[in-house]
């Protein structure tokens, strides 16, 4: 029966990882299957609330973060948004010890599923000590998942092998067969992403790949159907799409954010459906004082409607006010115009908002998904990994447009006030717009999607017995 199954999720300690893997929380407690969610304590207490008639169906596990000999993480630091990209090998280093308290629940609860992220790699032997089945759930697109290529590729020997240098990067691998411009730039872009591969996900995806049985991801053949037959084939094994993937009661609870975003929310009520554009780069990417600049005058010199939601620069923490980070002529220039809006938003109630009629965004695979529920015309400027695939592939697909970058990743002012006119106000916008419409109208019966992977997990369970 499926209320006996039990699922233990283990997220990585990114918000890009640790949301989805609370919204597939959700879909598999609403299929009557009990989820234990690890996290430590301050990540949990980040989490959106749970519904309360599924409460009894997740059990949210905090394991305090270990502390590691020589680390110079920040007090109450968790997750990545709380640390700069200098100090996330020491975040890292410390997730990764949290393989001892999850061994001993594994022992004490033997679950009947684990389902893992892309990096904690330590899963894999102890799910084998335990003869507990794995399946790997993605936070990223099929089409980033498919460019990584399969698993013995992605492993030192393998890399060097189809992937000698960061120029290899900058084509799409020999298993992609279909037209397609998922692939990075030479210079920075490259070298960045191979450092990736091999540094970070070649020590660890491999095995997980190799040993799981089944992979699921937040992806939708409507869009990425020749992306998802690629993953089957490269992993041989049981590969599972499902869907858009958001909780309605996520987005639609009523949540008190305070006086400030009572007066948010106020002036987007008064603008005109569908005029304004929600610039967001999320809080792990934290943006540097130049791209912040570039930003600004854009907007400005775009004369759009404008909702910033600005996470304080990289090395601009003695900045406490927003004069200080933001160019001294922008709000001035730009009043009655647009709102900037300091550190967390809640992102998901913006995008509800009808005013809301594009994004500014760096293409990260949550904020996509989230952006294509709500039908917005998408302004992408990839600035890492994933976000650069995710970029390409929408633009491939149609349903957004790129501010132009050079190989460094650098942008300009003019340019995002092209690409922000382009998308809003042209005959091309509107077309992006057509496509993103349609693309979301086809995928409005996403109950196929999950109730195809929860089943599976039961027939599994039960050839098992």
């Amino acid at each position: 029966m499926a209320k006996d199954l039990h699922v233990v999720l283990v997220p990585y300690a990114a918000f890009g990882h640790l949301l989805p893997f609370f919204h597939l929380s959700v879909a598999l407690a609403k299929a009557g299957i009990r989820v234990s969610f690890i996290s430590t304590p301050i990540n949990i207490q980040r989490l959106p609330k749970l519904p309360s008639e599924l409460s009894a169906f997740i059990n949210l596990v905090a394991f305090p973060l270990p502390v590691v000999d020589g680390s110079s993480l920040p007090e109450g630091a968790e997750a990545t948004l709380d640390v700069s990209s200098e100090k996330e090998k020491d975040l890292m280093a410390a997730y990764d010890l949290l393989c001892h308290p999850f061994k001993q629940f594994i022992a004490n609860e033997s679950p009947n599923w684990i389902g893992v992220d892309i990096f904690p790699h330590w899963a894999i032997d102890i799910a084998d000590d335990f003869h507990v089945p794995v399946f790997l759930f993605s936070a990223f697109s099929a089409a980033t998942m498919a460019f990584a290529g399969p698993p013995e590729f992605l492993t030192e020997h393998g890399l060097k092998k189809v992937r000698p240098s960061p120029e290899s990067l900058t084509s799409p691998p020999e298993w992609i067969t279909f037209p397609s411009s998922v692939a990075v730039r030479r210079g920075p872009e490259a070298i960045g992403c191979y450092f990736f591969y091999n540094m970070v996900l070649g020590k660890r995806l491999p095995k997980i790949l190799k040993n799981c049985k089944a992979v699921a991801l937040r992806s939708f053949k409507e869009i990425e159907g020749d992306y998802l037959e690629v993953l089957t084939k490269i992993f041989q094994k049981p590969v599972f799409p499902l869907g858009l993937f958001l909780p309605d009661q996520l987005a639609a609870e009523q949540r008190d954010y305070g006086e400030e975003w009572v007066k948010t929310f106020n002036w987007l009520d008064q603008q005109k459906p569908k005029s304004v554009v929600f610039v967001t780069f999320g809080s792990t990417c934290k943006l540097s004082k130049d791209q912040v600049d570039e930003i600004a005058y854009g907007l400005e010199l775009s004369n759009l409607p404008f909702l910033w939601s600005l996470i304080k620069p990289e090395k601009a923490s003695e900045l406490t006010e927003d004069f200080d980070i933001l160019p001294p002529s922008f709000k001035k220039n730009t009043a009655g115009r647009g709102l900037v809006c300091m550190g967390w938003s809640p992102q998901l109630e913006i995008l509800a908002n009808p005013a809301i009629g594009g994004t500014l965004f760096h293409a990260g695979w949550g904020s996509v998904i989230e952006n294509l529920r709500y039908g917005h015309r998408l302004i992408v400027l990839p600035l890492v990994f994933d976000q650069i695939y995710n970029a390409r592939l929408l633009v491939d697909k149609g349903m957004a447009v790129q501010v132009e970058q050079n190989e460094d990743g650098s942008f300009s002012r003019d340019g995002i006030a092209e690409c922000l006119r382009q998308a809003m106000v042209s005959e091309e916008g509107n077309r992006i717009g057509l496509k993103v419409a349609e693309a979301v109208a086809a995928v409005v019966d996403q109950e196929h999607y999950v109730g195809e992977f929860v089943q599976y997990l039961k027939n599994d369970v039960a050839t098992q017995n």
